[in-house]
């Protein structure tokens, strides 16, 4: 294209060898200039793109950067190039600016050129312009431009630089698009498209890292990125920092990172460099799932009859009996995902064994929101742990949770009595008042009391034997019993030996009664009796003559410090002599206030017994009214005044005043205790004299029973040796035998005692009793007829054949004895118990005897009444709810 000036109408037109000369110059100025605006949008673009891809090879460069830098290159060819052109072709298409061009760097040249092509403008006027001249004149300069080159006066040429900046940019761009296809594909649409949801590309690849990461409160965590199968290149070492915290640094291992971190408390961001990738993932801790409240259901065994249980599992142990079912409910802290419990491991029991037969039970439980509910477990003889683990919605799985679910037994009942004595022996219209208690661990069925007698001599009558139910329990009633009260006489049981024990039941399947340790109780006669109470009489007085000793023996010491005078008497040392006595005042106030409380029992048990005297029990009353009033007065006051003497505020003569007056109280205590021991001793060998008579009818019943049995046996005993009778007939001969031996040693014995009897008090009775016992050979005769029994002569043992003393006759004299010593012991003692010449005393004494009788008669009718309607119970049906 020519764009040069065209001369006006008239005017002169310039030489064409300038005019295309300047045309060239034009046409070398647009190329040239056209050209490197060319090369720099190229270059623009080229840049801008190079810069995308080499910052992201840095970093995800920002939307807003990638902009921007779009722009910048864009400016090159949108901005730059339009101002290029505009500067260079629009700004130079006259000749005039053409010129002035060319005086900067020809300036005399260029100022003539732009004077020849101002003349050409110029309009001719003869007066002051010849065309001719003017003509010569444009021939002048046109002839000095064909002289000169006019391209040395073109701007500076970049074209070459430009070319090579483009090529080397283009080449840059081809590289990255060929080497790294990826990257620069990715680099162009990220550049081309700077707001667009293209992720960066790297080199380095992850596989699906996290974004955000929910980890425990406080415990250290790890995080495991993945490099994509597509990863081109695989570093050896990768880095992860969390907040502000130190860096981390970790190796690969086959395609992975394994970062650990340490606990956190507060959310945070940590930003990962694997390479050329980073990657930030927002970490929050929060607190595990945690079991807020956990509870059992309980169904026990149906056997037991008892309701549904609900038991609390904050502490994690169940104890439950075997043969229950166990669901259990666990609430926790925020709702879960997914749960199981399981397998439930055994435990091992005391011995540290594992029962065997025990079967692990495992499941997957489903969440309901926080709650969590397990099957029915069954409970059998081994105890077990069920282990749980759960997960949240954030993938974080809950602490140790192991509740233990321990398996007892169903332990059979317990049954015992109370408030009574492992031995006891009453007469037979006594009661005894115990409590019967009965406990289960889940409920007592039923509970009672059984007896077993045994005779203590042979007889025609059998052992007692019964029982009684005393209270029925119920489902969860894990005691039951109550008071009791037992009468051998109103359930008609004769003296002998009884073995009581309190039975128990549960609901068990298959388990009978339990028993309680038993209870001997020796159901005595009125004989036997009156020997017990004598022994017990005997180590009464045994001990009242002991504490007699002992008080003798303080009183003693008394009278040593009582020698002292005054001032001695308040010495430390004195001081400690009378502390001792004093200690052993008040020891001696216990003994006897302890031995007047057993000789009560001993002169009620004597009063109820019936076949004692009433001059033995006077006695007996006298020594208990001086017991008493040594323990409750004498033996105090001696305590009281020993006391006082040892006082720091005493004078010397207040001291030894208050000695001297509790050696005299002591002195009278000594005399009435020695009067007290007078009035047992003339008490006892009274008793004494009663128990000879007791005794021979003690024997004489023997003799009598074993008559007895022996005759009730006679039809199976009669006319066989003792190897052919029936093993319990052997027995019977056996025991029969056995008590006529301990009859015949009872009454040798007896024999002795009533000489040595004689001997101390010259009774005649005793000593005509005891020669017609020497003269009747009695001993001799019992040993004879234990050998008959022997041999099963049980006729002749009976006393059925003439000549020969049996059993039976034997015991008529026995009986005959024991009459005469009762007869002749009354009427010696009596006195005027018949007549008026009682003594007031007497008579008041044989009132309150009979009054305490009666009294006693009474509290026992009502007694044998209670035990007889509970006896009654036993037979009536339990009431049907």
């Amino acid at each position: 294209m020519s764009v040069h000036s065209e001369p006006p109408p008239g005017a002169t037109p310039i030489p064409e060898s300038l005019r295309a000369q300047l045309a060239d110059f034009r046409r070398q100025l647009w190329r040239r200039k056209a050209g490197e605006a060319a090369l720099a949008g190229v270059i623009g673009f080229a840049v801008s793109f190079l810069l995308v891809y080499a910052l992201d090879r840095l970093w995800p460069t920002p939307a807003l950067l990638r902009f921007a830098l779009l722009l910048a290159g864009a400016s090159l060819s949108a901005v730059f190039a339009p101002y290029w052109l505009h500067r260079w072709l629009w700004r130079h298409r006259r000749d005039a600016q053409l010129a002035r061009l060319i005086a900067r760097r020809f300036p005399g040249l260029g100022d003539r050129l732009l004077g020849v092509i101002e003349l050409q403008n110029q309009r001719e006027h003869a007066a002051t312009l010849s065309p001719r001249l003017r003509a010569a004149a444009m021939e002048a300069v046109a002839a000095e431009a064909a002289g000169r080159d006019l391209a040395a006066a073109q701007p500076p040429d970049h074209h070459r630089s430009l070319r090579f900046a483009a090529f080397a940019c283009l080449g840059a761009v081809a590289a990255a698009l060929i080497i790294t296809p990826r990257a620069g594909s990715n680099a162009l649409r990220r550049w081309l498209l700077p707001f667009s949801n293209t992720p960066r590309y790297t080199f380095t690849q992850l596989d699906q890292p996290p974004d955000e990461l929910i980890v425990p409160y406080g415990e250290s965590f790890g995080v495991t990125l993945r490099l994509a199968d597509a990863s081109e290149r695989r570093p050896a070492t990768a880095t992860g920092r969390f907040a502000q915290q130190p860096p981390v640094t970790t190796g690969r291992a086959g395609d992975s990172f394994r970062f650990e971190f340490p606990g956190q408390q507060e959310p945070g961001v940590i930003e990962f460099r694997l390479g050329d990738a980073r990657h930030a993932t927002r970490v929050t801790p929060v607190q595990r799932p945690a079991i807020e409240s956990a509870t059992a259901r309980i169904q026990p065994p149906a056997y037991l009859g008892l309701p549904e249980q609900s038991a609390d599992l904050s502490s994690g142990r169940l104890t439950v009996v075997e043969g229950s079912r166990v669901t259990l409910f666990l609430n926790s802290s925020r709702p879960l995902r997914d749960a199981r419990f399981g397998p439930t491991a055994a435990l091992a029991d005391v011995s540290g064994a594992i029962p065997a037969g025990f079967a692990p039970a495992e499941g997957t439980l489903t969440p309901h929101g926080r709650a969590l509910v397990t099957p029915p477990l069954e409970v059998g003889a081994a105890s077990f742990e069920v282990p749980f683990a759960w997960t949240d919605g954030h993938g974080l799985s809950g602490g140790d949770f192991k509740p233990r679910v321990h398996s007892v037994k169903d332990a059979a009942p317990v049954a015992y009595l109370q408030g009574i004595d492992r031995q006891k022996a009453i007469l037979p219209e006594e009661t005894l008042d115990f409590d019967l208690l009965a406990e289960d661990d889940f409920g007592v069925k039923a509970c009672g009391l059984e007896w077993q007698g045994t005779l203590t001599r042979p007889g025609p009558d059998a052992p007692a034997r019964g029982e009684l139910t005393l209270a029925r329990g119920g489902p969860g009633q894990r005691r039951s019993g109550g008071p009791l009260a037992f009468s051998p006489g109103a359930l008609g049981i004769a003296p002998q030996q009884l073995t009581l024990r309190a039975w128990a039941e549960d609901d068990f399947p298959g388990r009978g009664r339990v028993y309680s340790e038993p209870v001997t109780l020796y159901v005595l006669t009125r004989d036997e009796h009156a020997q017990m109470l004598k022994s017990r009489f005997d180590r009464a007085i045994g001990e009242l003559e002991d504490l007699a000793r002992r008080e003798r023996n303080h009183h003693e010491e008394n009278q040593r410090l009582e020698r002292l005078d005054g001032n001695e008497l308040q010495s430390n040392d004195a001081r400690d002599r009378l502390g001792v006595q004093q200690q052993a005042e008040a020891d001696n106030t216990r003994r006897m206030d302890d031995l007047a409380q057993r000789m009560e029992q001993l002169l009620q048990d004597s009063a109820r017994n019936g076949d004692i005297d009433k001059d033995t029990l006077k006695k007996m009353a006298q020594t208990l009214k001086s017991l008493q009033e040594l323990s409750r007065d004498d033996l105090p006051g001696i305590d009281r005044k020993l006391g006082e003497a040892q006082e720091p505020t005493n004078t010397p003569d207040k001291a030894r005043q208050d000695l001297r007056d509790a050696v005299a109280a002591q002195q009278q205590a000594l005399e009435k205790m020695q009067k007290a021991i007078d009035q047992a001793n003339d008490a006892n060998r009274r008793m004494e004299a009663g128990t000879f008579a007791n005794r021979l009818k003690k024997a004489a019943a023997e003799e009598e029973g074993i008559a007895g049995a022996l005759l009730a046996a006679a039809a199976r005993l009669y006319g066989l040796p003792p190897s052919e009778l029936d093993p319990a007939d052997q027995r019977l001969l056996s025991e029969t035998a056995h008590q006529q031996a301990d009859t015949a040693s009872d009454i040798r014995w007896l024999q002795e005692d009533l000489g040595h009897y004689f001997a101390r008090t010259g009774e005649e009775t005793f000593q005509r009793i005891f020669q017609e016992m020497r003269d009747s050979k009695i001993d001799l005769g019992l040993e004879d007829v234990r050998n008959r029994l022997m041999l099963n002569h049980s006729s002749s043992a009976t006393g059925g054949i003439p000549n020969q003393a049996g059993a039976k006759e034997w015991a008529e004299k026995l009986a005959a004895w024991a009459k005469r010593l009762a007869d002749e012991q009354n009427a010696g003692g009596g006195g005027g118990a018949g007549g008026g010449g009682a003594s007031a005393e007497d008579q008041d004494f044989e009132f309150m005897l009979r009054v305490m009788k009666m009294v006693q008669q009474e509290q026992d009718l009502r007694s044998r009444t209670r035990a007889l309607e509970q006896y009654r119970r036993t037979f009536e049906p339990p009431a049907v709810p």
